[in-house]
């Protein structure tokens, strides 16, 4: 039985790779600064800072993992703006303590490490799908650290031999997915389809387009690459087709049980933002054989099945809209990787 270690592990992708994990008879630690949502069956969760590196040597020599998913982050575009100096701590001085607790305990696991798509920032258009060895030019706080975290990750393993892969994950999501658009816009057509806001669903920037990968087929994928990828690697896992803002709606519109206009707000623009975000694939899948499996429209269905379920639960749709967390306004090293 293999120990896996998992690192923000309450955070979105880190539950659904927890529980993944479990399912699939290894024993497993999740770490997290916060309890998750959900249990899993056959896993343990500690309460554990990436940066603290007293309680994180405690863990890993008491563990002792064969495989480690790091995915503990602050993975918020926007809130990097405002909270620089936390966003490079926990994702860049995140990894160093990790490395040097796991050498100092002197033990090798296999370790995948969630990198971003928002290290290349703006791409041409010539050059997309964007390849791995395509120039890193973040263009807000969390790229930079991502950037950070990468080439640290590739420097521990050419200096120490350490088993360490690199993932560059594109935009992620699905159900329990908060705070990023398709999140964002499964919510907002809920509580129209409820009554709880009128017929108007507010929009940011709608020619954005995404490659918008559901978050089962990516935990497939890291669990892939930890088998069947090169160490010292870097790959981009994401999805096959990008989608616009506007497509995202049109589908959503086929799904809910009321009619909505859009508006446009530019309180939900971006101060800076890429106008495509694409990922050449070729590399992964000819180490893995892995492809998504999940179209958007499933997605975005399971999504609005998700915020359905979560507003029935409250004892009034008002009350419950006042309860469920805010849209891309909340930061927590446990989150996900690969909001758009």
């Amino acid at each position: 039985m293999q120990n896996v270690m998992v690192t923000g592990a309450a955070g979105f992708i880190g539950e659904f790779l927890a529980k993944e994990c479990s399912e699939a008879g290894c024993r497993v630690l999740g770490l997290g600064i916060t309890e998750p949502a959900g249990r899993w069956s056959g896993a343990a969760f500690e309460r554990c800072d990436i940066r603290d590196s007293v309680r994180l040597s405690e863990l890993i020599s008491s563990f002792r993992p064969d495989r480690v998913f790091h995915l503990a982050a602050q993975s918020y575009p926007t809130v990097s703006l405002d909270q620089p100096r936390e966003t490079m701590d926990v994702n860049a001085g995140g990894t160093i303590n990790l490395f040097e607790c796991l050498r100092a305990a002197e033990i090798m696991p296999v370790i995948v490490v969630a990198c971003s798509s928002a290290e290349y920032g703006f791409v041409a258009a010539a050059d997309l799908p964007v390849r791995e060895d395509h120039p890193l030019r973040p263009l807000h706080p969390y790229g930079v650290s991502k950037v950070a975290q990468d080439l640290l990750t590739a420097q521990y393993h050419e200096t120490y031999g350490i088993p360490a892969i690199r993932i560059r994950i594109f935009n992620t999501t699905g159900p329990g997915k908060i705070g990023d658009v398709c999140s964002d816009l499964t919510k907002r057509a809920v509580e129209i389809e409820l009554g709880i806001h009128g017929p108007a669903l507010r929009v940011g920037n709608l020619t954005n387009r995404r490659a918008i990968i559901d978050v089962r087929d990516m935990v497939r994928a890291l669990r892939l690459a930890a088998e069947r990828c090169q160490y010292g690697e870097v790959y981009n896992v994401a999805a096959i087709r990008t989608y616009s803002v506007e497509e995202i709606i049109q589908t959503l519109r086929a799904r809910v049980k009321v009619a909505f206009r859009i508006e446009q707000d530019r309180a939900l623009m971006r101060r800076c933002d890429e106008p495509v975000i694409a990922g050449d694939i070729t590399k992964f899948q000819r180490s893995t054989g892995w492809s998504p499996g999940i179209d958007l429209a499933g997605t975005l269905q399971d999504m609005l099945e998700w915020w359905r379920y979560r507003f029935r639960s409250c004892r009034n749709d008002r009350e419950c809209s006042k309860q469920v967390p805010a849209s891309s306004g909340a930061t927590s090293v446990d989150s996900a990787m690969g909001v758009d």
